[in-house]
Order: structure tokens, then C-alpha cells, then sequence
């Protein structure tokens, strides 16, 4: 599960391998804990992100959404 980018206290973490089903999306850790997802077509969360850092996480993301998505194609060869 290679991290894709980091951005202050928050990783956006790609897992290698998930279920067909699902769709595109990166996991958000901050520090040793994976905290929410993020889906990638919408940049909508999955789960609901820690209290108070809904903002910050999606301002985190939006920096880097074209890379993560790239990256999450790469590897998922969808």
C-alpha cells in the first residue's frame, strides 16, 4: 500500500489490492491510523473523516487530487 502523497499530518495511501466493486478511492492516514476514504470521482468521503478535519483533509487532497488519481489508475489499471 505505497503512500502517494503527503501533506502535513495526513497521508492519501493507494492499497494495492481491492475489490472490483468498489469504486476508485485513497485512504487518509494521520499518523499510524487509517482514518477515512475519499472517493476520487466526486472527492466525496466515504466515511466520515475525524471531527473538525473534514476541511483540512479535503483542502489536502485537492492539492494533489490529479496526481492521486493518476496514481490509483497506475496501479489498478483501470
Amino acid at each position: 500500500m505505497p503512500t502517494v502523497i503527503e501533506e502535513g499530518k495526513f497521508r492519501f495511501v493507494i492499497y494495492t489490492r481491492e475489490n472490483d466493486f468498489e469504486p476508485p478511492h485513497v485512504h487518509v492516514w494521520v499518523g499510524n491510523e487509517d482514518v477515512c476514504r475519499l472517493e476520487l470521482n466526486g472527492g466525496k468521503f466515504m466515511e466520515n473523516p475525524p471531527p473538525g478535519e473534514a476541511r483540512n483533509i479535503l483542502k489536502a487532497y485537492q492539492k494533489h487530487a490529479e496526481t492521486i488519481r493518476r496514481e490509483w489508475d497506475r496501479i489498478h489499471g483501470r
